[in-house]
């Protein structure tokens, strides 16, 4: 037989669980100190630059 279980403490802890991982995932998104973010944004400047000099641009493309 399996066990009696109160059916508002069940969807009040599921839903603390669920809440938990909503925290845990803003903190990994927005819990960042502002050196961090500034590395991140240098870090995403310097790719997409090295990228785009790295871009191959035919003479077709150039409307002339």
């Amino acid at each position: 037989m399996s066990d009696v279980i109160n059916l508002r403490r069940e969807r009040k802890r599921r839903k603390s669980v669920e809440d938990a991982k909503d925290a845990e995932t803003n903190r990994r998104l927005f819990g960042r100190t502002k050196g961090q973010k500034m590395a991140d944004s240098l870090e995403k400047k310097r790719l997409k630059t090295l990228l785009d000099g790295k871009k191959i641009f035919s003479l077709k493309d150039d409307g002339s």
